[in-house]
């Protein structure tokens, strides 16, 4: 077997059991509570969340789940919180995309922990983007109090969903809200501050505070279905619209409700017929390695996922270290930014190293964002990227400057952006290349992605080297043995925080994607900015 067909198949190999290990965790998270606190829902008459998702959306609808590893290995002290509680995602209503919002009420009683409520503001930021109907199906017994410091009183924290309701409201954007399960305190804002509220008798309720407060409060005892159940609500205070009899009933009612639904004027991205890759998408497994230290082909990357001869790429023989062109994804006009991790010669005949950000290749990706803003075309950042270039030559170079503009102009990029964080995403690299903080429209992970501000291994020789100068001052200087083992200590830490599961736990990316579903991830992406609209973008300002 030639050396390339063996990396190849090794590549192939440890891509597909990254993916297996993903799917078989998924499979546990969709499991919410376990077993019995589904057949506890089922003996209430009540569907799952991820059962009334089902029900809901169209029957040839996908459904993009959002943030299912969010809180995965948190909370392990309170007994964990699979998918922060809460299952949300994109799917088709009617014929109409909207974003879905499901509590888990076999998760402590769908309790909002922390994660929760950053997801739940997660999607409320999809949907505001893009103009996208929203859709509440409520079932949870509010704040979960142990953790209350840390989700209720800051600016993101569970009052700013309240707030983001009457904004969204205030720009046109539809929100339903049913009431299926508990309904109470604070998180009773959320249904009646959306626009229209259904509630399903028997099992739906809704008040300030439950039986016990009131109590508690001012001495009165009374039922939870006559303090505020679907019958109160409905028919006595007439703070829910709608009443129904069942949970299929309700998602009956909110299906007819989306149906009639007006449309809006579309973004106007361009779209032709599509045609297939050149390559499989499940060559991506081969052609990527397993090793994130390893130069490839990042062309071929590309010819897995653009249609078969759409590439056109930006200034080809220079700035070769970050790829540019203009390609179609399922027939959709796109940008790509994209780190080439071969090892290259730049026109002075100087070697640059893949993956690394030169001031060249800086200038180029501006440049070309630029570009992009002028035509209304969406930009895809796939990100494979240790960093910008650093030492003597580059700082003399100004690489700080062009990297400067580049971070600029993703910054005030107009255009929709999502990015795809293959292998690293290290430091400043992260940033220039799309990163969570710069507002892409969506951002997701492979299973191989790395992100922190520098490798492990930079990282713990950094932090020993720090940790070994200090005692030393004290004269506590550490023999070779010791200092290996503090070496190994700091950098199985830190491993472990750069991977595409701490980061996908704390929501830093939307999602976690098997490789060949990259090109349909970004096609749904388009299709979903395409509802929204576009900011004029000033490229007089940066054309500098």
């Amino acid at each position: 077997m030639r050396k390339n067909d063996l990396n190849a198949s090794i590549n192939q190999d440890e891509n597909k059991l990254g993916v297996s290990r993903m799917q078989r965790r998924l499979e546990r998270i969709y499991l919410g509570g376990g077993k019995t606190k589904i057949e506890k829902q089922h003996s209430r008459g009540k569907l799952t969340a991820r059962e009334r998702i089902d029900y809901l959306i169209d029957d040839d609808s996908y459904f993009f789940e959002i943030g299912a590893f969010a809180g995965y290995g948190m909370y392990k002290e309170h007994g964990g919180a699979p998918a922060g509680g809460v299952v949300m995602g994109l799917g088709y209503v009617s014929s109409k995309m909207c974003m879905i919002i499901a509590n888990d009420a076999t998760v402590k009683a769908g309790a909002w922990f922390p994660i929760t409520g950053k997801k739940n503001l997660r999607a409320q930021e999809i949907a505001l983007e893009n103009n996208i109907p929203l859709i509440y199906l409520v079932d949870s017994a509010g704040v979960y109090l142990p953790l209350q410091d840390e989700i209720f009183p800051d600016k993101e924290h569970f009052g700013r969903i309240f707030r983001n309701n009457a904004v969204i409201s205030s720009k046109g954007i539809p929100q339903i809200a049913a009431i299926m399960g508990s309904c109470v305190a604070g998180g009773a804002y959320l249904p009646i501050m959306s626009d229209e509220a259904l509630i399903v008798e028997g099992n739906g309720s809704i008040f300030l505070a439950g039986p016990y407060l009131v109590k508690a409060a001012i001495g009165e005892t009374v039922d939870k279905q006559t303090l505020g159940g679907a019958v109160t609500q409905s028919s006595i205070s007439g703070v829910t619209d709608y009443i129904m009899k069942d949970d299929e009933e309700c998602l009956n009612t909110i299906k007819d409700l989306v149906g009639k639904m007006g449309t809006n004027k579309r973004a106007g991205f361009d779209r032709i017929e599509a045609i297939a890759p050149r390559l499989a998408a499940e060559e991506l497994y081969s052609n990527f390695p397993s090793e994130s230290t390893k130069p490839y082909d990042s062309h071929k990357i590309l010819d897995s996922i653009v249609d078969a001869g759409s590439i056109t790429e930006y200034k080809k023989t220079y700035g070769q270290t970050i790829i540019c062109a203009y390609a179609r994804i399922e027939g959709w006009s796109v940008g790509i930014v994209m780190n080439n991790r071969k090892v290259v010669k730049n026109a002075k005949g100087e070697m640059q190293f893949g993956g690394v950000i030169y001031s060249d290749s800086a200038d180029k990706a501006t440049r070309f964002i630029l570009n992009c803003n002028q035509k209304k075309i969406p930009l895809v950042f796939l990100q494979d990227v240790t960093g910008f270039m650093v030492g003597t030559r580059s700082e003399h170079g100004g690489i700080i400057k062009d990297g400067a503009k580049m971070v600029n102009a993703v910054s005030n990029s107009t255009v929709p952006k999502f990015t795809v964080v293959m292998g690293n995403s290290y430091g400043a690299g992260n940033y220039a290349m799309c990163g969570k903080a710069y507002d892409p429209r969506m951002i997701v992970a492979w299973p191989t992605a790395k992100i922190a501000v520098m490798g492990g291994t930079q990282a713990a020789k950094v932090i020993t080297q720090i940790k070994v100068s200090a005692l030393k001052n004290k004269d506590k200087a550490l023999n070779k043995k010791a200092e290996k083992e503090l070496f190994d200590s700091i950098k199985e830490r830190y491993d472990e925080q750069t991977t595409s599961y701490y980061a996908a736990a704390r929501l830093w990316v939307d999602a976690i994607i098997d490789p060949v579903d990259t090109r349909s991830f970004i096609a749904t992406g388009i299709e979903m900015a395409n509802h929204g609209k576009v900011k004029k973008f000033n490229v007089g300002v940066m054309q500098t």
